[in-house]
């Protein structure tokens, strides 16, 4: 049994929506429980929803929740990755081509965290981690 979602998008600015959230095709945990319920109370009590489509539905939801967990872990994992990654450089020599295709070269003085991507600082330039090409050990004095 699926579950019929096109009264929603009929119902507009109705009761229960505040305005504030963007519209999308997706139906997220909330919405799927909302309906999930909705459809338990108005099932005709002469032929109830067949417990089997019930599990079904509640392993779906559960599957979608360990997803989302899923993604949200690796994302969080990589931006640590990221972090390490720029930490690890501080005083070594980096190389990486600006805006305009030129080659530079340089130590690694600093490292920011203030962007999604962090930045390595060489003399006054401040370079994403992504535009690193390459990694020399700098040579002890």
């Amino acid at each position: 049994m699926s579950i019929d979602t096109s009264y929603t998008a009929a119902a507009g600015g109705a009761a229960g929506t505040t305005g504030t959230a963007p519209a999308t095709k997706d139906l997220d945990k909330q919405a799927f429980l909302e309906l999930l319920v909705a459809q338990l109370r108005n099932q005709d009590p002469s032929s109830p929803m067949d417990s089997s489509q019930l599990m079904a539905q509640t392993t779906q939801l559960t599957t979608m929740e360990r997803l989302i967990e899923l993604s949200d872990t690796s994302r969080e994992a990589f931006g640590l990755q990221m972090r390490v990654a720029a930490a690890t450089l501080v005083g070594q020599t980096v190389s990486w081509t600006d805006a305009e295709g030129a080659e530079h070269s340089g130590v690694v003085g600093s490292v920011s965290y203030a962007g999604s991507v962090p930045t390595v600082t060489v003399g006054d330039e401040e370079i994403p981690l992504d535009q690193v090409a390459a990694v020399r050990r700098t040579a002890a004095s």
